[in-house]
């Protein structure tokens, strides 16, 4: 069996259903083929920061590309509410990012004044601003820096939103069916070979997160495992996210639940929840806040995230196969950067133009160097 679309895209995590939307807006029939359901790997395993500023304190296109998408968030969310009845439960209220030390407070105080170069709010917090914003923060905290523009949401409310918006606007759908290879025509795509059989299509785009690689091996995307826990407190514990570099956040979801993250495992496709990676997680959030000894626990699980030798996403046409595009590698900023990444990837398809700092930072063939040491 054959079905035609102009669009296949394999992978239906927040990214393939992100850029299926706005093609299908644009007038494209596309489908969206996952090996599993809708959704169901990274997506939803994520923590759902929109960081822009927590995650990513170094200039750069990455940055730029991150702002450019968190900007979008309130619009975009308000769009797939009006779609789809979903509430994402898009939080504003900000990202404090505590030190724990005199030392760690002189760097934050550094990238606070860095910061205000473009964006006036940003702000130191000293020992007793934090404790007013936090009250149930440990008093070894010496102050942190607040970044009230970033924020948080349900990431797996947010992955079914766009897969419910993708149904409901005449994306085709198909759970449950893997790809195993592309249809070409010496250098030009002509579609996939499914489980399901072949469908064709003269545009594909892969993705397919940490398993970007079972289909394009040159592409070099590797999975870093993450866990994460959830508690849930007869009280409200936190206001606002806590972020520390090394990897550990506690972010505070609606109904008195703290989301805990998140370990780092590279080159590992293993998806079990250690022991160690509980007690790695439980330790961090109680040096941060202390009360969590009193939470009931609630779930564990983990993620694969698709990970760059760079460090940055790649976005744009496979530079041998004429109509296979890739995007992947957004590491874990996929939340975050699924409005941007959704618009331009169509603009790609649909051979608009798009920021110079995309093409040139975020291409395949780009020339990078390789810090697959980020572990």
């Amino acid at each position: 069996m054959q079905e035609s679309y102009d669009v296949a895209i394999v992978g239906g995590g927040v990214m393939g259903c992100a850029i299926a939307y706005q093609l299908t807006k644009a007038g494209k029939k596309v489908v969206v083929v996952e090996r599993n359901t809708m959704g169901s790997e990274a997506s939803r395993a994520a923590a759902g920061i929109l960081g822009a500023q927590a995650e990513i304190d170094e200039e750069g296109p990455l940055r730029a590309f991150a702002l450019e998408s968190r900007a979008l968030f309130p619009a975009f969310v308000e769009e797939l509410k009006t779609y789809t009845g979903i509430d994402v439960q898009l939080n504003q209220k900000g990202v404090i990012k505590p030190a724990r030390s005199q030392e760690e407070a002189v760097k934050l105080k550094h990238k606070v004044m860095e910061y205000r170069d473009w964006d006036a709010e940003v702000r130191w917090l000293d020992r007793d601003q934090l404790h007013d914003l936090e009250p149930l923060a440990s008093e070894n905290l010496v102050g942190g820096m607040y970044l009230p523009n970033d924020g948080q949401l349900h990431a797996a409310y947010f992955a079914e939103a766009l897969a419910v918006v993708c149904r409901n606007v005449g994306v085709h759908m198909k759970s449950y069916c893997q790809v195993y290879r592309f249809l070409l025509d010496r250098n030009a795509v002509k579609g996939v070979i499914t489980s399901a059989g072949t469908i064709l299509a003269e545009q594909v785009i892969v993705t397919s997160g940490a398993f970007t690689k079972h289909l394009l091996p040159d592409v070099q995307v590797y999975p870093v495992k993450g866990e994460c826990i959830s508690v849930c407190a007869d009280r409200p514990l936190l206001t606002h996210t806590l972020f520390v570099d090394e990897g550990c956040y506690l972010v505070p979801k609606a109904g008195n639940r703290i989301v805990i993250g998140a370990t780092k495992v590279a080159h590992d496709f293993s998806k079990q929840v250690t022991a160690g990676g509980i007690l790695f997680l439980l330790e961090k959030a109680k040096s941060l806040l202390p009360t969590i000894e009193q939470t009931t626990f609630e779930d564990s699980w983990s993620g694969l995230r698709p990970q760059s030798g760079d460090g940055l996403p790649y976005m744009g046409e496979h530079p041998d196969y004429r109509g296979i595009y890739v995007a992947s590698g957004h590491y874990r900023n996929g939340i975050l950067l699924s409005p941007a990444t959704g618009k331009y990837m169509a603009d790609l398809v649909l051979g608009k133009k798009v920021p110079a700092y995309i093409h040139d930072s975020f291409r395949l063939d780009r020339k990078s160097v390789d810090m697959e040491g980020i572990k």
